[in-house]
C-alpha cells in the first residue's frame, strides 16, 4: 500500500495548510480534463484519496497511529471497530479514561464547586454619575445553607464511604475486545463519582449546601461612570455547592435621563432661556446646577445659541483627574401676547432702528435649536 504523505509530496509533520496546498498543485496537474496521459487518471485518483485521509484529522490520526485510515493493522487483520472496540478505547483502557470523564487514578471528585457569576442592572441618577455615590441594592441569590452550613447533611449526621465503590469514585468492569477480556474505569454509578453518599441529605437545601435569599448590599459607584459601566464585586455572586466559594457580582449601570442636562462625554449640556430684552440689555442671571447656584453673565445683543461655558462644573472623569465643562446654551425668548401698550413701545422702538420694514438676514446656517438638537440625537448618557 502506497505512503500517503509519499503521494502527496509531504512529510509526515506537515500541516493541514501545506496538506492542502500540495493536493491543488498536483490536481491541477493530473486531473483528466487537462491530463490524458496514460496512469494520469490513477495517479488523479491516488492523490485525491490520500488528500480525503490528510485532510480529515481523525482519518489522519488513526492513519498516522495504524497504517491504515480504516484503523487496521496488519498484526489484528480485523480491524477494532468490527470488535465495537475503538482504536480509542485501547487509549482510555490503559490511560484510565471512561464514560462520563471520571478518569482513573484521579481519585473521587469533589462535591465542592464555585459558584455562578451573577449581573443586575443598577439605574442611578445623573448627579450620582457626576460625582459618585453609595447605592443600596437587593439581590437574589444561592447563599450557603444556615442549616448545614454547607456539609449538605442533616445536622447530626455526615457522608458515609460509597459501598460501591469503597471511596474510590469510579468502578472496574471487563471489556471483550480484540485484546481479549480488558478492565475500564468510570465513575461510580451509586455515589455519582464522589466516593460518598449522603444517607440524610439537609432538610432545607434538599443536600446542595446552598440555598436562595435576598440580601441587601451596599456598592460604592465611582464618579464618572456611564450607561454600560459594570463594577465588579469579587465574592458576592452565587454560593457554590457543597460550601463551594462564591462567585462575582457584577453591577452594571443605566443612567437615568435628566430633567435639566443632558452628558456627551464628559461634558455636561443645558439650555437657558432668557427675554428678548434680557438678551438685549444684558444681564446676570443664576443657574442651578449639580455644584450649586452659578451666575452666567448675559451680554447685551446675546443671540439664540450662543454658549457659555462653565469650567469643571461637568462629569468626572472615569479614569484620571479634573472634571469636564458644562455648556450653557442660551435660547432667546420672543415676548408673545403683547398689550397695547407694549406693543406701542415696540413699535416705537421698531421706529427708532428703523426696522418697521426690516426685512430678514437669509443664510446657510442658523444657531436655532442647537441644544434641542443635541438633547434629540444624544438622550442621555
Amino acid at each position: 500500500m502506497s505512503d500517503h504523505y509519499q503521494v502527496l509530496g509531504v512529510s509526515r509533520d506537515a500541516t493541514g495548510e501545506e496538506i492542502k496546498k500540495a493536493y491543488r498543485k498536483l490536481a491541477r496537474k493530473l486531473h483528466p480534463d487537462v491530463n490524458t496521459a496514460p496512469g494520469a487518471a490513477d495517479e488523479f485518483k491516488a492523490v485525491t484519496h490520500a488528500y480525503e485521509v490528510l485532510s480529515d484529522p481523525q482519518k489522519r490520526r488513526v492513519y498516522d497511529t495504524t497504517g491504515n485510515e480504516n484503523g487496521t493493522d496488519n498484526g489484528f487483520g480485523g480491524g477494532f471497530s468490527g470488535q465495537g472496540f475503538g482504536f480509542q478505547d485501547i487509549f482510555d483502557t490503559f490511560f484510565g479514561g471512561g464514560a462520563g470523564g471520571g478518569g482513573g487514578g484521579r481519585g473521587p471528585a469533589s462535591r465542592t464547586r464555585r459558584g455562578q457569576d451573577a449581573l443586575i442592572n443598577v439605574r442611578i441618577d445623573l448627579k450620582d454619575a457626576v460625582f459618585g455615590s453609595n447605592k443600596k441594592i437587593d439581590v437574589e441569590t444561592a447563599v450557603l445553607c444556615p442549616t448545614c452550613e454547607g456539609s449538605c447533611c442533616q445536622p447530626g449526621t455526615s457522608p458515609r464511604t460509597c459501598d460501591i465503590c469503597h471511596g474510590s469514585g469510579q468502578v472496574q468492569r471487563s471489556v471483550r475486545s480484540i485484546l481479549g477480556q480488558v478492565m475500564t474505569t468510570a465513575p461510580c454509578g451509586s455515589c455519582q463519582g464522589f466516593g460518598t453518599v449522603i444517607p440524610d441529605p439537609c432538610h432545607e437545601c434538599a443536600g446542595e449546601g446552598r440555598v436562595r435569599s435576598r440580601r441587601t448590599l451596599t456598592i460604592k459607584v465611582p464618579a464618572g461612570v456611564g450607561t454600560g459601566t459594570r463594577i465588579q464585586l469579587s465574592g458576592q455572586g452565587e454560593a457554590g455547592t457543597a460550601g463551594g466559594p462564591q462567585g462575582d457580582l457584577y453591577v452594571e449601570i443605566r443612567v437615568n435621563a435628566d430633567p435639566v442636562f443632558v452628558r456627551e462625554g464628559d461634558d455636561l449640556h443645558a439650555t437657558l432661556t432668557i427675554p428678548m430684552t434680557a438678551a438685549a440689555l444684558g444681564t446676570v442671571i443664576t443657574m442651578d446646577t449639580f455644584d450649586g447656584p452659578r451666575e452666567i453673565s448675559i451680554k447685551s445683543g446675546t443671540q439664540s445659541g450662543e454658549v457659555t461655558t462653565l469650567k469643571g462644573l461637568g462629569v468626572t472623569h472615569l479614569r484620571g483627574y479634573g472634571r469636564g465643562d458644562l455648556l450653557v446654551h442660551v435660547q432667546v425668548e420672543t415676548p408673545q401676547k403683547l398689550d397695547a401698550e407694549q406693543e406701542g413701545l415696540l413699535r416705537k422702538l421698531a421706529e427708532l432702528r428703523g426696522e418697521e420694514f426690516a426685512e430678514g438676514r437669509v443664510g446657510s446656517g442658523s444657531n436655532a435649536g442647537v441644544f434641542a438638537k443635541l438633547r434629540d440625537r444624544l438622550g442621555n448618557h
